[in-house]
C-alpha cells in the first residue's frame, strides 16, 4: 500500500486517538469535544479550505516548475529519503518561527494569523482553524522547494503527515510533561501559552515543532504551575461564520491603538 493511501489513515487514526486521549487525561478540565466553532472548524478549515488549497498550491508550483525548470537538476534527489524529510522539515520549521513571530508584530499580517487565534477552546482541532491566505503563503513555501530541489514524490506527502499530526498534539487539550524534553520538541505545554488571552502584545512561544526555536531566541515561557485564564481573542467580536471570519480581516484598520494590541 502507497504512502498516498496511508497518510489519510494515519491522520484520521490519529485524531481519533486524541479525541480519547483529550477524554481520560484533560488539560482543561470538561471541555467539550463538540465545542463552539467545531464543525467550522471540521468541515469548513479541515476538509474543504484544505483540499481547495492543496488544488491552488500545486496549481502554483507546477507553474513555477514549469517555467524554471529548476527541478530538472535533481539536487536533492539522490539523498536518502530520511535526509531529504529531515532537512525540509528543520528548515521549513525555522522560516515558520520567524514567520509566526513577524505575524505576531506586523498589524498587517496579524490580521491573516488572527483568526488562528480566535479559538476558545484548544483542543486537537484548533490548529486547523487558519486563514487561507496564511496557508497558501506558508505551504507555497514549505512545498515549492521540494520540487525544485528534486525531492522523492514521497518526500511532501511524510512531510504533510508529521504537519498533521504535530499540528493536533501541540494544540491538544492534554495534560502532559515531557520534562527536559520540551526544550527541543514543542508540545501543548508551551503552546496552549501561545493562545492564552493574558499573554501580552507581541506574543510568545512562536514554535511549531521545535521548541529550540524558542529558547535560542528568547521566546520561550513556561511557566511550572500557572495555567491559562483562558484563550481566544479579548476585545475582538469575531464572527462565527466561515466566510465573515475570511472577509473580517479586511476590515478598516483602525487608527490609534492596533488591533493587535488590543486583542493580544
Amino acid at each position: 500500500m502507497g504512502i498516498e493511501f496511508v497518510s489519510p489513515i494515519v491522520i484520521i487514526s490519529t485524531a481519533a486517538i486524541f479525541v480519547g486521549l483529550e477524554r481520560v487525561f484533560p488539560y482543561d478540565k470538561g471541555q467539550k469535544i463538540f465545542r463552539q466553532g467545531f464543525w467550522t472548524d471540521m468541515i469548513w478549515y479541515t476538509i474543504i479550505q484544505s483540499y481547495v488549497l492543496a488544488l491552488v498550491i500545486s496549481a502554483i508550483i507546477r507553474w513555477i516548475d514549469a517555467s524554471t525548470q529548476i527541478s530538472r537538476l535533481h539536487l536533492v534527489s539522490d539523498w536518502p529519503i530520511a535526509v531529504q524529510v529531515l532537512v525540509f522539515f528543520v528548515t521549513h520549521d525555522l522560516y515558520i518561527y520567524w514567520f509566526h513571530r513577524w505575524q505576531h508584530h506586523s498589524k498587517f499580517l496579524w490580521r491573516i494569523h488572527e483568526a488562528h487565534h480566535s479559538v476558545k477552546d484548544v483542543d486537537w482541532l484548533a490548529g486547523s482553524r487558519s486563514h487561507s491566505i496564511e496557508i497558501l503563503i506558508n505551504q507555497t513555501i514549505e512545498f515549492l522547494p521540494m520540487t525544485l530541489l528534486g525531492a522523492a514524490p514521497e518526500v511532501p506527502l511524510i512531510k504533510g503527515v508529521i504537519d498533521a499530526v504535530w499540528g493536533m498534539y501541540i494544540h491538544s487539550n492534554l495534560d502532559v510533561h515531557t520534562g527536559r524534553l520540551q526544550y527541543v520538541i514543542n508540545g501543548p505545554e508551551m503552546h496552549r501559552w501561545h493562545h492564552a488571552k493574558e499573554i501580552t502584545e507581541g506574543g510568545l512561544n512562536y514554535s511549531t515543532k521545535l521548541a529550540i526555536w524558542d529558547w535560542t531566541f528568547g521566546t520561550a515561557y513556561l511557566p511550572e504551575t500557572k495555567k491559562p485564564s483562558g484563550y481566544g481573542l479579548e476585545g475582538v467580536d469575531f464572527p462565527k461564520n466561515y466566510f465573515t471570519q475570511h472577509a473580517f480581516a479586511f476590515r478598516p484598520l483602525e487608527e490609534g491603538k492596533s488591533e493587535l494590541e488590543r486583542s493580544k
